[in-house]
C-alpha cells in the first residue's frame, strides 16, 4: 500500500514536505510507523500495549512490519477486510470438509471460502503469517487438550490476539485393512503389516507417537510403505490398497469403507483471530455444525460429539 504523508513545514518537522509509505523500510521503528499512520508516538505505544497493532520487539526496540501494518489497516476497515473470504487451514475432517461446502454452496459468489489441510503445526504457523483465517488443530486426549491447545497457539508471537473455539470431540484410532479390525497395536507392528504414515506436525501423527509409548511399541519395527498428508488421504491410501495400518479417526474409516480400532477421543478446536468469531461467515458455519442436517451426516460417520460445538475454550 503507498501512502502520502503531509506535514507542516511549519511544525518544525525534520522531514516536511512528502514521505511516500514506499520509501519506508520493510520494519518500521515507533516514529516512522506513527508518520504513516498519521497519529502521535504516544497513540501507537498505546496500540502496542493493548496487543491491536502487529509488533515485534527487538534489542529493546519496538519495530512494525509494513506489510503486517498494511494488512491489519484493511482488515480493521468496514468491519474486517474480505468479510466475504474465509480461509482455513489445519487439521482435516470429513464433516468439516461438508460442512464448509454447504457454506460456499449457500454463499454463492458472494463470498471466498477455502479449506486446505495442512496438520495442525503448519496451519498455525499459516495463521500466525496471516496467510490463513482459521487454523484447526488437534493435539493428544480429549482430557488433556485445555492445556495442549493453549501451549500450542503460545508457541506463536500472535497468540496474544488469538482464541480457541470448540468444533466438536472425535474418535481417534487405527484405520486398517479387513480383516485386521481385531488385531491389538503389537500385532499391528509385525512386518507383514504395511503402514500409512503422517507427516511430523500432523495431530494425527502425535496421537500415534503416544500410542507407540503407552505400548512400549518400537516405532522403528513399522513397515512403512507410503506417506499421506491429511486423514482423508490416509484412509484413501488404505482403500486403493497402498497400505494396511494408518492412524485416522472413526469417521475417515467409516467414508472409506475401512474397519477402525478405537483408541481414544480428542478435541477439535478452530483456532482463529478474535475477530474473526463475530463474521458472518465463521457464524453461518457454526450455525451448521449446530444444525440438526450436520448431526446426522455425523451419526452416519460416528465417533462425533458436539456437545461443547461453538463454545471458546481459550482463554477462559
Amino acid at each position: 500500500m503507498s501512502r502520502a504523508i503531509i506535514e507542516n513545514p511549519a511544525a518544525g518537522a525534520p522531514d516536511a514536505a512528502v514521505t511516500r509509505g514506499d520509501d519506508l523500510p520493510r520494519f518500521m521503528s515507533v516514529k516512522q510507523v506513527a508518520r504513516y499512520l498519521q497519529v502521535n508516538e504516544k497513540k501507537v505505544y498505546a496500540l502496542v500495549a493493548d496487543n491491536i497493532i502487529p509488533a515485534t520487539k527487538v534489542t529493546g526496540k519496538w519495530l512494525f512490519p509494513r506489510d503486517l501494518v498494511d494488512q491489519w489497516l484493511l482488515e480493521s476497515s468496514h468491519g474486517g477486510l474480505l468479510t466475504d473470504r474465509m480461509l482455513i487451514a489445519g487439521s482435516d475432517d470429513p464433516v468439516i470438509y461438508r460442512a464448509i461446502m454447504h457454506v460456499a454452496n449457500e454463499v454463492q459468489a458472494r463470498a471466498l471460502i477455502s479449506y486446505t489441510s495442512t496438520g495442525t503445526q503448519l496451519g498455525l504457523s499459516l495463521l500466525a503469517r496471516r496467510r490463513a483465517d482459521i487454523c484447526g488443530i488437534h493435539w493428544g486426549p480429549a482430557e488433556e487438550s485445555q492445556q495442549r491447545h493453549p501451549a500450542l497457539l503460545k508457541q506463536h508471537p500472535p497468540h496474544n490476539d488469538w482464541i480457541l473455539v470448540r468444533i466438536f470431540l472425535r474418535e481417534q484410532g487405527l484405520m486398517v485393512a479387513p480383516g485386521l479390525a481385531g488385531s491389538d497395536p503389537e500385532q499391528l507392528f509385525a512386518r507383514e503389516n504395511r503402514w500409512v504414515m503422517r507427516q511430523e506436525g500432523a495431530g494425527s501423527q502425535r496421537f500415534l507417537q503416544e500410542v507407540v509409548t503407552r505400548h512400549g511399541l518400537d516405532p522403528a519395527a513399522r513397515r512403512v510403505t507410503s506417506m499421506a498428508y491429511s486423514e482423508r488421504d490416509a484412509a484413501s491410501a488404505l482403500a486403493m490398497g497402498y497400505a494396511d495400518v494408518g492412524i485416522g479417526i472413526r469417521a475417515a474409516a467409516t467414508e472409506f469403507g475401512l474397519d477402525f480400532i478405537p483408541i481414544g477421543w480428542e478435541a477439535f478446536d478452530f483456532a482463529m483471530h478474535r475477530g474473526m468469531f463475530f463474521r458472518t461467515l465463521f457464524q453461518k458455519l457454526i450455525d451448521y455444525l449446530r444444525g440438526s442436517e450436520c448431526r446426522r451426516l455425523a451419526q452416519k460417520f460416528g465417533g462425533y460429539d458436539f456437545g461443547q460445538t461453538g463454545n471458546l475454550v481459550w482463554p477462559v
